[in-house]
Order: structure tokens, then C-alpha cells, then sequence
């Protein structure tokens, strides 16, 4: 073998190694780039509008000053084509977040989750003021009545048929899938406190076991207290007697309420003032949470027909008109 031919070889062995040792210091700075910490020192948002690609995404973390956008963040997508399958949604990025786990958070499509919580014993119209509040949601007056129609009840009376309780969303979620999940959910409740309800309740529907039970819900909000109050409603349905609940008259005055029942509030004839009419309003006054159907469906074996507020939160309960008229004068009247 010639001299010119071992050089050759010498020298291409050496641009050899000089490459395979700039492809190993290529790919250790890249691996060095997913390892790295994001530059953030409190939690982020990250929108990705559909068809983001790889390189777009890198850009905006760049521009985030998070990462330093270069050649590295090429290679990595071209090491790893399965971190390029860019997910669109919102994210949130946390100070705990590295490259690697943002990019397989967002190939995952694991989208930031937001909460709301729908709180029992409140009106339609007082979950509206609240969920128009909350962060990437838009809810507007008609989404509760949407939701009913496309279950078949064109009512246009949502009160008490969707279920308090705290619920998850995206901001890509529309209010109607959120609240679908809870007009279900009160159906589920419903169904099965009528199904296994006490015998001979003077209640035909469940519709009504509903509606009983979003008035105990207003009366009280202790819990061992809702089949005593649920017994002195249901003794008055069998007797004939009208409810005079003042929680019902509240909901029929509507905006007029002002804190305040006036004489002349009992005597108006609204479909829901209970002195007024005899047996249940039309329908129910707010969302009754599971304890309060379960209270309408099994109340307590009493006698009881009166109850009056201590004013601390609990009742004095009463089977006559004139121990109830002395717990009135103790609790009440001297106020």
C-alpha cells in the first residue's frame, strides 16, 4: 500500500471519528435539552391552536423565554418523531416541568383542567351569574334549557333537575357537555330515590319527590334536620294542609325579594306562594343535593306539623298549632 494511500486513510479515519464524536456531543446536548428544567417560577398557560407543528411550538417557548430555540429542539423532533404529534388545547406549564414532561403532557393531549362547583340550595339563575365568572367557559342564559331539550324535556323549567356537585372542565369543553354530566347525574339520584322510596307518600311523580325535596334543601342546611322537616311537609300533604313555606313565597317574588317577607308577600297569590295554594308549587326552587332527596323519599316517623328557626341554624319542631305558637313567641316574635 502506497504512502498517499495510508494517508487517505488516516485522514478519513479521522474525519470519521471527529464525526462520530460530534454526532455523540449532538445528541448528549440534545437529550440535555429534554432533561432541562422550564424557566418558570409560578404555573403558566400554553394555548396551542390546531396544527401546531413541532418547530411553531418550540418557537413559543422561545418567545416564552423558557427555552433557548435552536438547533437542539430540531434534532430532538427529528431523534423523537413520536414528541411532534402536537396535541391542540390549552396547558398549563408548572415550575416542576421539564421539557420531556411538557411535550409528553401535550402528546397526550392532557389539557389544564379547571374546576366549578355547583353548590346545592341555589337557583338556576344564581348558577349562571356564577359560571359566567369562571375562566374559559362562555355560558349564556338558554345553556341549562339546551341541555333539557336535547334529553326530550322541552319545559323550559330547568330548576332542581341538574345535580350539585363539583365538576371538571377543559377550555376546549362546551358548558353544555358540563352540564349534561349533571342533568344525568340528578336523573341517576332521582330515579333511585323514587325507585326505593318509603310506601304511600302522598307524592304521584317523581317530579314531585324533586320538588319536595329542593324545599327542604332552602329550609334547612343541617343534615339530621331534613327528614323532620321532610315529615312536617309530608303530614301536611296528607292532611289536606298548605305548606306555608317561606322559601317558596321567596322564589315566587323573584327580583323583588329584598331580604325581607311582608304581610302583604304572604297574601299575593303567586304560583309558588305556599300560604296561597294547596300542595306543592309547579316546580322545584332550587337544587336539591342528595341528602335532601333522600330525606323527601324516607322522612322521619313523626308526628310533627310545625317548625319554627332557633335562628342559629336549627328548628324547634312542634305536633300542635299552639306548641308551635309558643316556640313562635320564644324565637321569633320577641326578635
Amino acid at each position: 500500500m502506497t504512502k498517499w494511500m495510508l494517508r487517505l486513510l488516516a485522514a478519513l479515519f479521522s474525519v470519521a471519528v471527529i464525526a462520530a464524536v460530534a454526532g455523540m456531543w449532538a445528541f448528549h446536548q440534545t437529550q440535555a435539552l429534554a432533561q432541562q428544567s422550564l424557566a418558570v417560577t409560578e404555573p403558566q398557560e400554553l394555548t396551542l391552536e390546531h396544527g401546531t407543528s413541532f418547530r411553531s411550538l418550540g418557537k413559543a417557548l422561545a418567545d416564552k423565554q423558557l427555552i433557548t430555540y435552536d438547533w437542539r429542539w430540531k434534532l430532538l423532533g427529528k431523534l423523537h418523531p413520536e414528541l411532534t404529534a402536537i396535541q391542540s388545547g390549552l396547558y398549563q406549564i408548572d415550575s416542576s416541568d421539564t421539557v420531556n414532561s411538557l411535550l409528553e403532557r401535550i402528546i397526550r393531549g392532557d389539557e389544564k383542567r379547571f374546576f366549578l362547583t355547583l353548590i346545592e340550595g341555589k337557583t338556576v339563575q344564581e348558577w349562571l351569574l356564577y359560571l359566567q365568572t369562571l375562566p374559559h367557559l362562555s355560558v349564556d342564559q338558554e345553556a341549562f334549557n339546551r341541555v333539557l331539550a336535547a334529553h326530550g324535556d322541552s319545559s323550559n323549567h330547568p330548576e332542581g333537575k341538574f345535580f350539585p356537585d363539583t365538576y371538571q372542565y377543559r377550555a376546549s369543553s362546551g358548558i353544555e357537555s358540563i352540564l349534561t354530566q349533571s342533568y344525568l347525574k340528578m336523573q341517576q339520584a332521582l330515579d333511585k330515590a323514587w325507585q326505593q322510596r318509603d310506601s304511600n307518600l302522598p307524592l304521584e311523580t317523581p317530579y314531585e319527590l324533586l320538588t319536595l325535596a329542593s324545599i327542604i334543601e332552602k329550609e334547612t342546611g343541617q343534615e339530621s334536620e331534613r327528614p323532620l322537616i321532610a315529615a312536617v311537609f309530608i303530614n301536611r300533604l296528607r292532611k289536606g294542609m298548605r305548606l306555608q313555606t317561606d322559601p317558596t313565597v321567596i322564589y315566587g317574588m323573584g327580583a323583588r325579594y329584598d331580604g325581607n317577607i311582608r304581610r302583604k308577600d304572604l297574601r299575593e297569590a303567586t304560583p309558588y306562594n305556599t300560604y296561597r295554594i294547596n300542595g306543592l308549587p309547579p316546580t322545584p326552587i332550587a337544587a336539591p343535593g342528595l341528602e335532601s332527596l333522600l330525606a323527601a323519599a324516607h322522612p322521619a316517623d313523626v308526628a310533627y306539623l310545625y317548625f319554627v328557626s332557633r335562628n342559629d341554624g336549627s328548628h324547634i319542631f312542634s305536633n300542635t298549632l299552639a306548641e308551635h305558637n309558643k316556640a313562635v313567641d320564644k324565637y321569633q316574635r320577641n326578635r
